[in-house]
């Protein structure tokens, strides 16, 4: 199946995503309706005959990422997202003919599992990433999600749905996507049978796999990475599937490998170049990261010690990067800043041992240092983010807040749409008691994740506090009136 749900446990995800029980309740009032009502989900048509304003679709998709952001298993962290993202970015520069953006978002969740969502969000899980040999075998995943947005194979869930609030529909989204995994927690623990109606409609998802395959290896052959990384994760997934039936990787349950597929895969590879690529750094670094962020500190120690006693790595200087980490998080400063001093000796440049020495240096007491190694890296990284992230952080430790505000309104000239920017702006905007202005940031922030409540509650605490002139306070009430216009034109029905 197509829809690429992450794997959904009902002992864990249930009691965590709330909103799940919410889209049960949907589905199962969608089951219940008449059978002429209900006809049609979904529609094979042609992707234009798509009815699903884009629009829309994007709305859904963030309404969904938000409820994933309010997980113990959303992953937030900079570096690793900003990999995914120049990752999926690279890949979709070579889309032709659809102006559709992109959103990449990681799971903390060691199954192997990859899925979209209407929008455009695309969901990874660090199972997935640590997984990959190649970044071509990653990229190839990547290339197969982004092909499903393209050619609106979610949107085609919807069409005939039209008529349902935005709210609504983004609960059908979920419901759907955890039927496809377990049944249970797609209907709140109704009878599976019930679920079961709603997976007999979406068998034509063969379809869009093969879709899909063809249309990622053609991304993945205009980026520059090697066409058989694709055919080499999925056969590495099936194999692994045929070892361990009764505990398939997700991927597999949610895109069902075919010898059909593989066969269709490799006849396709041999019309395109091959190409021996080297090893990418970033990703090793990456894989380090989610590994010594895994389980207890001191046994993320032992992996990596193991590691580098038996020689057994892809990458020294990724070895000793996830020792420095692991060391961090089991509270050995000293043992953090040995594993530094070794990867040093490696010439590593990378804005993410930069950020790594800022980290040890802050935690070893010198924070004046931390500061001047975060700017000498974004002289060398000038356009890497999670730099600016944590050199804007290191400021409000150190309480240069009016430095903070500074680095900020510079970054927003790039990256407008930043919602972090405008949260650690808000930050320092309290920290100076400028309450207004706090309140306008917090509401920004929450504007650019499609939160719009609780960026309308932030703009009427703005219009409270005693501080900001007439005008600042003349552009809070008229934002705020735009977003409850906005906020109303959203939840009504689509017609």
């Amino acid at each position: 199946m197509s829809l690429h749900l992450p794997a959904f446990r009902t002992n864990l995800r249930v009691r965590r995503l709330p909103f799940l029980r919410r889209a049960g309740a949907l589905a199962m009032s969608l089951l219940l309706l008449p059978a002429g009502m209900a006809q049609g989900l979904p529609d094979l048509g042609e992707l234009a005959q798509v009815d699903l304003p884009p629009a829309v679709e994007q709305r859904i998709g963030q309404a969904m990422l938000n409820e994933y952001r309010a997980s113990p298993e959303f992953l937030d962290d900079a570096e690793i997202t900003a990999y995914v993202n120049r990752l999926g970015q690279g890949l979709a520069v070579h889309v032709d003919e659809i102006s559709q953006p992109f959103e990449f978002f990681v799971l903390r969740d060691k199954t192997l599992n990859a899925f979209a969502m209407p929008g455009g969000y695309i969901g990874l899980h660090t199972g997935l990433i640590t997984a990959a040999e190649t970044e071509s075998e990653l990229a190839g995943v990547i290339g197969h999600e982004i092909s499903h947005v393209t050619q609106r194979h979610l949107a085609r869930l919807f069409n005939k749905q039209n008529q349902t609030s935005i709210p609504m529909m983004a609960a059908m989204a979920l419901a759907l996507l955890a039927a496809r995994n377990n049944s249970q927690v797609a209907v709140g623990g109704v009878a599976a049978a019930s679920a079961l109606s709603i997976q007999n409609q979406l068998n034509y998802s063969r379809d869009f796999e093969r879709e899909a395959d063809r249309l990622g290896l053609t991304l993945l052959d205009k980026s520059g990475y090697d066409v058989r990384g694709m055919e080499r994760f999925f056969e590495r997934l099936q194999r692994f599937g045929r070892l361990y039936e009764g505990n398939a990787p997700g991927y597999l349950r949610t895109h069902p490998l075919t010898t059909e597929r593989i066969a269709d895969m490799d006849n396709r590879i041999r019309s395109l170049p091959w190409r021996t690529l080297p090893d990418s750094l970033n990703l090793r670094l990456v894989q380090a990261k989610i590994v010594a962020g895994e389980g207890q500190g001191r046994d993320a120690v032992l992996e990596f010690q193991g590691q580098l006693r038996e020689k057994n790595y892809r990458s020294l200087a990724a070895a000793w990067y996830g020792l420095a980490h692991a060391q961090l998080r089991a509270l050995n400063v000293a043992g953090a800043a040995q594993a530094l001093a070794e990867l040093r000796k490696l010439k590593v440049d990378s804005p993410m041992v930069e950020t790594l020495t800022a980290q040890i240096q802050q935690r070893q007491g010198e924070a004046a240092a931390a500061e001047a190694t975060l700017r000498q890296s974004l002289q060398r990284h000038p356009q890497d983010r999670p730099t600016s992230y944590a050199l804007i952080q290191q400021l409000q430790r150190m309480q240069k807040h009016e430095e903070a505000l500074r680095q900020v309104k510079y970054d927003l000239q790039f990256w407008p749409n930043d919602a972090q920017l405008y949260f650690l702006q808000a930050q320092s905007h309290a920290a100076l008691g400028n309450q207004l202005q706090q309140f306008r940031s917090q509401a920004e922030g929450h504007v650019l994740r499609g939160q719009l409540m609780p960026a309308i509650q932030q703009l009427i605490q703005a219009q409270k506090v005693p501080d900001g002139d007439f005008f600042e306070h003349s552009q809070v009430d008229a934002r705020l009136r735009e977003l409850k216009q906005r906020q109303a034109e959203e939840a009504k029905p689509k017609s």
